[in-house]
């Protein structure tokens, strides 16, 4: 977060805190009508929904764009929809036809090229930025196959204020020992700062995961993983806005990542109806 003339306001980590803990404080009242739903059972889904698709990713994305541009993380998204197919079948048995399978061939060798061309990228420099991004890709597709096969007993809201419950505690400790409250004394542009943090906090991230829960329960995990069609396109435009450094080659692994989660969610699943159907027939 930075002032009209680029300064910082808060560090990525602070950002990161506040926008958890503000759209946590949003859902409690929803968490707390939601209560009688935590069971046992169910807290340690919740928990892997919210640490994995939630708390890990925010810290994760903030982190890696002090190092790599805004276009380029947008475009690691891409690897979401290849993930989610693979832990599917891995943890899940959620089998896969040929078709499905050369799609995750495909995507996979997309997301090698797309990780390997990023701008100066060494051992000692974005190597870890671009893990950053990948490892919270990881996140959201664990998350999205728990909440698709295990959490359908749910409603979207439950799931979504219920983990964002959960990740209130780990939020407030982070909120607190980042020197956040010494930024918000000290820097006389922190309350803007914080204004346009809150306004992220709660229709980009809480309206937000309520929707992206929702569309989970009455879809696909392919389908849902596959709204980052738009993510990578609607990011490389934002780059290109914002005179970021893309290469040909970036767009071109951007692209090979999208053809396979095509041919493995569309053309793949087509097939895979076709043959479920066949065998009704038979």
């Amino acid at each position: 977060m930075e002032t009209t003339s680029g300064e910082p306001i808060f560090s990525h980590t602070q950002v990161a805190a506040l926008r958890m803990c503000i759209a946590a404080l949003f859902l409690l009242p929803f968490a707390i009508n939601a209560l009688r739903r935590l069971t046992w059972n169910n807290t340690w889904k919740l928990a892997i929904v919210g640490l994995l698709g939630n708390f890990a990713p925010s810290f994760l994305f903030t982190f890696a764009e002090t190092g790599i541009s805004t276009g380029y993380a947008g475009m690691l998204n891409s690897c979401t929809p290849i993930f989610a197919l693979i832990i599917g079948f891995v943890a899940f048995q959620n089998k896969l036809n040929g078709l499905q399978i050369l799609g995750v061939v495909i995507g996979t060798i997309g997301i090698v090229g797309l990780t390997l061309s990023g701008q100066n990228v060494s051992l000692e420099g974005s190597w870890i930025h671009v893990g950053a991004v990948v490892l919270a890709t990881l996140g959201y597709a664990i998350s999205l196959n728990t909440i698709k096969y295990t959490l359908q007993h749910l409603k979207s809201i439950e799931i979504t204020a219920l983990s964002f419950l959960i990740i209130l505690f780990p939020g407030i400790p982070a909120v607190l020992f980042s020197g956040t409250f010494e930024t918000i004394n000290t820097n006389p542009h922190a309350l803007t700062g914080l204004g346009y943090i809150t306004v992220l906090s709660v229709i980009g991230t809480a309206f937000a995961v309520i929707l992206f829960n929702r569309l989970i329960s009455n879809s696909s995990i392919l389908f849902t993983s596959s709204v980052t069609y738009l993510i990578p396109l609607v990011a490389l435009l934002i780059g290109i806005a914002f005179n970021e450094q893309i290469n040909a080659f970036q767009i071109g692994s951007m692209l090979v990542i999208l053809s396979g989660v095509f041919v493995a969610n569309v053309i793949g699943r087509k097939k895979k109806q076709k043959t479920r159907n066949d065998k009704l027939r038979a």
